[in-house]
């Protein structure tokens, strides 16, 4: 199986290395970049500036609590682009407020998981997350 390409678009420093961490050790290679504002996610995805040279994610883990621009701003952007609305996009937030899922689902989101508050959950998550996108599910690779 070929390695993925995952985009974390994450501000909170714990959370980034915990994610990070439970990835790096999961079955399957991937590589994980991180975006820690809207803004930056935005820019990797047009590969603007600095990330001219950006790999295009096979899927994106989206935070909605962000700077600059909020992840339903991010979600809305991605989702209404011709090269990237193919994309899955998954919401990770510590949000369990309706409004927040209903909005995601509107706005196309692929799934929204609520963040554990514990470490072991969390990790849980996150590998749970790992073995269905990248070992179940079959993803869009580019043209």
């Amino acid at each position: 199986m070929n390695p993925i390409n995952i985009l974390l678009v994450e501000d909170n420093e714990g959370d980034i290395l915990l994610t990070t961490e439970a990835l790096s050790e999961g079955k399957i290679a991937n590589r994980v970049d991180v975006a820690r504002d809207g803004w930056e996610a935005i820019q990797f995805l047009n590969k603007n500036g600095k990330h001219e040279h950006a790999l295009t994610p096979d899927l994106i883990l989206l935070d909605i609590n962000l700077p600059k621009l909020n992840g339903h701003e991010v979600l809305q952007e991605i989702k209404s682009s011709e090269n990237l609305k193919h994309l899955p996009v998954i919401m990770l937030s510590t949000s369990s407020s309706d409004q927040d899922i209903i909005s995601s689902y509107k706005n196309f989101a692929n799934c929204y998981i609520t963040k554990p508050v514990e470490v072991n959950d969390f990790l849980k998550v996150i590998s749970s997350i790992e073995n269905f996108w990248v070992s179940i599910v079959q993803l869009p690779k580019e043209q």
